[in-house]
């Protein structure tokens, strides 16, 4: 099954997804799209649905949504699907929607996890859903993966419930939650489901859905990687594993006996085979009798040689339970450091969490993580028949999904190819590396191309802009480790982190191959990289940096130091700045020698765990000495689950052993601080300067207070409104900008035309900004001259 041009070395040993015996319901063919109704299933000829897959998102029928993936993998099987998409969960009767699943349901909560997509940082409802048609929020509930099980035993109590997506990966120990402030059971418990699926999971899918198909019972399949299930004690399927207690973090030290407090002090010595000087001056101390010597304990040598550490594929490791975690924070730290280390699918051992005590005692048990998909695999799941739209349900009055019914998720990712999985950068806040791992995988050339093409030929409303050919990082396709004993042995969180590993190939050259292809097809004007940018690996290849500047950058490109300070750089496992500052010549040199005005936005994180006060008023300095002003302006965001987020609720640093006694984190809590840190980052702001005058004078730097241009924050205050408008939605453009900046140029002789820069208007990350360049006409000159 491994193509020539996989370039990951992991040992795959694995069952193809490709090699097993369809379901004999292959032979009513492929669906246009999966149905969400019975009229749907009856124009194709079906009396039931072999799967019926629940979501919080609408149907969207691209591999760009985890439901369309997963559907259309399991109709490949030769299995009939139905999609019951954003049912109203106040009932039942909703799930009843397409009968009685044959063999189980599938259920997730969405391509996000719920209570992140409804809630922001501050824990404020938010009123869009980019998920659902038009915008619209509140089509899902809160914990979505848990109700949606709940609905789904209601409906058909018989039938097996096999949970996935990443609400599931990243809820699947006890894992603090940030939204009830308090660490909550695994999902698995909570939701009651049969069977949980983490991380990318068409492997583990397609083996549990062709041994439920076998008529095996799904509590006796407790052997498929990437899975999790709960074990009552004494259950017999736990048979013949070794397990390595991990339930305490501190081993304990000397143990001496209590004395007597009863014996006198001659007594005490005499007890210790000595003699007390002061009862008895004549007296030899006992240690000097050449008869009494301390005992020595040495190995044995013939045992040595015979002491190996228990098989890897039959050990478990035992975390602390739940009631010990959810009590002691520095155990919860630990936990979350065991499982991260327990990640890589060549070397990683199941482990499992108790929950609850007594009769209600029960073993969430979590197995490896799933073996990567070949290159050929990946192709295969990509290559499927997607229909590349949404479905006609969501269709407005014109039958189209441009309008009103619009899915904004949809029409970001529209025009959109993606190339790869899985990150091995460890950013902290980040949950990509709990869900797809940090094993890379890539799709080949091929596979890629013809999908450029695909788009290019049957997709509605393409202009001839490739909007993004990326993954979770633009620039990690094929790339891993030199060696598959190495890769497989690795433990380390990061492969970039605190620099780029020696073991790690950072050719660029097929990436740079692919851009080239891609950009010299016929029709195709522009192909632009939207996804995010590794910048300290691409400077270790300058041609890819300058094939990315010269040809894909449609005027300016985000990328994410996060922060200029080493304090949280080394709790997010991030490059130093000097990484941005050599990435950002090359960018200005390759702009420079194309004629073009380009710009580079980076993105900061605010109130990161390690992050304190004076780190922030450092970040202001550097931004305003570089002339940039956030207008959107990133908050930490504690997801479940994530290294920072363990941070944050047990202020201990998960990147090094955990004791009681090690290195504590500075913690940003309370919306005060929070408030302050997102004040700093928006300096410019006349609201905030309140706020910030108190602080820097609180901090000893009044000096940073005043008119000059050295000066973060002004002397003088305007009237201010006391808030700010989003970029999100009006670009945050006050109202009436436009009219009278044009006003004032008409005065003067130009004209002001849309898109470009006002003059005297500094540039910031979505104001002020030079219109994109697409290729599709030549640019026109700016109103300024550029940095």
């Amino acid at each position: 099954m491994n193509a020539p041009v996989d370039v990951s070395f992991f040992a795959r040993a694995a069952k193809p997804i490709t090699s097993y015996r369809p379901y004999w319901a292959k032979r009513f063919g492929v669906a246009p799209l999966l149905p969400m109704s019975r009229a749907e299933m009856e124009k194709l000829g079906w009396d039931s649905c072999d799967i019926i897959l629940v979501t919080g998102d609408a149907y969207v029928d691209h591999p760009s949504f985890g439901m369309a993936v997963v559907g259309r993998v399991l109709e490949a099987q030769g299995f009939r699907v139905g999609i019951i998409a954003q049912p109203d969960w106040q009932s039942a009767e909703p799930f009843k929607a397409l009968g009685k699943p044959n063999l189980f349901w599938g259920v997730t909560a969405g391509n996000m996890d719920s209570m992140i997509n409804r809630y922001t940082a501050d824990r404020k409802i938010r009123s869009d859903d980019a998920y659902t048609p038009g915008d619209v929020g509140g089509k899902r509930p809160d914990r979505a993966a848990i109700v949606y099980s709940q609905r789904c035993r209601e409906a058909f109590k018989d039938v097996p419930i096999v949970l996935g997506g990443i609400e599931g990966s990243l809820r699947r120990i006890a894992h603090y939650d940030y939204w009830s402030d308090k660490v909550r059971r695994s999902i698995v418990v909570d939701s009651k489901c049969d069977l949980l699926l983490y991380g990318n999971a068409e492997r583990a899918l397609v083996e549990v859905a062709h041994r439920i198909a076998a008529r095996e019972p799904i509590e006796r399949i407790t052997d498929v990687r990437g899975t999790a299930f709960v074990r009552r004690p004494g259950d017999p399927t736990a048979e013949g594993w070794i397990e390595i207690d991990s339930t305490e973090v501190d081993m304990p030290g000397r143990v001496e006996d209590h004395i007597n407090p009863y014996l006198t002090t001659s007594e005490q010595a005499q007890a210790q085979g000595e003699t007390c000087s002061k009862d008895d001056g004549n007296a030899e101390p006992a240690m000097a009798n050449p008869a009494i010597q301390p005992l020595k304990f040495v190995p044995n040598p013939s045992l040595q040689s015979k002491r190996k550490p228990p098989a890897r594929d039959r050990s478990v490791i035992r975390l602390p339970s739940y009631e010990q975690v959810k009590s002691d924070a520095v155990l919860y730290a630990h936990a979350n450091r065991v499982l991260h280390l327990e990640t890589n699918p060549g070397n990683a051992r199941a482990l499992v969490q108790a929950h609850g005590e007594g009769a209600t005692a029960r073993d969430v048990w979590i197995n490896p993580p799933p073996i990567p998909l070949t290159t050929a695999e990946m192709d295969f799941v990509f290559d499927l028949p997607y229909a590349r739209s949404p479905h006609p349900a969501y269709a407005d009055e014109h039958g189209k999904h441009d309008g009103a019914t619009k899915i904004p998720a949809w029409e970001m990712i529209r025009f959109s190819v993606n190339i790869m999985r899985g990150c091995f950068g460890g950013c902290t806040f980040c949950s990509i590396t709990e869900h797809e791992g940090r094993i890379i995988q890539s799709r080949s050339e091929e596979s890629i191309i013809k999908e450029v093409e695909d788009i290019r030929d049957k997709v509605e409303g393409f202009t001839g802009v490739v909007s993004d050919l990326g993954g979770p990082t633009a620039n990690m396709y094929r790339l891993g480790c030199k060696t598959p004993e190495i890769e497989a042995a690795c433990r380390k969180p990061s492969c970039v982190y605190p620099g780029i590993c020696s073991n790690l190939t950072t050719d660029h050259g097929p990436l740079i191959k692919i851009y080239k292809r891609a950009r010299e097809l016929r029709g195709i004007k522009k192909v632009l990289i939207g996804s995010g940018l590794r910048y300290d690996l691409a400077i270790k290849s300058p041609e890819y940096v300058k094939e990315l500047v010269q040809h894909h950058v449609g005027g300016y490109l985000k990328i994410a130091p996060e922060h200029t300070e080493g304090g949280p750089l080394s709790k997010m496992m991030k490059p130093g700045i000097g990484s941005y500052d050599k990435f950002k010549q090359l960018f200005e040199k390759f702009s420079e020698e194309a004629g073009k005005k380009q710009y580079l936005i980076p993105y900061f994180i605010a109130a990161h765990p390690g992050t304190s006060d004076e780190d922030m008023m450092n970040l202001a300095v550097w931004l305003k000495k570089n002339g940039f002003r956030a207008d959107q302006v990133q908050t930490f965001y504690p997801s479940p689950m994530a290294t920072a987020t363990a941070m944050y609720h047990s202020n201990k640093n998960p990147l090094r052993k955990i004791t009681r006694d090690s290195e504590a984190v500075d913690i940003v809590r309370g919306d005060k601080r929070r408030r302050l840190h997102k004040a700093f980052l928006r300096y410019h702001d006349p609201n905030n300067w309140p706020l910030l005058r108190d602080a820097l004078k609180a901090m000893g730097r009044a000096d940073l207070i005043g008119n000059g241009k050295h000066h973060l924050i002004p002397t003088f205050q305007p009237l201010t409104d006391g808030g700010y408008q989003s970029a999100r939605r009006k670009n945050s453009t006050p109202t009436g900008v436009k009219a009278t900046a044009a006003a004032v140029a008409t005065k003067q002789g130009n004209a002001v035309k849309p898109g470009q820069p006002q003059k005297g208007r500094m540039l910031t990350q979505h104001t002020g900004l030079p219109p994109r360049v697409t290729g599709a006409a030549k640019p026109k000159p700016s109103l300024r001259k550029g940095r």
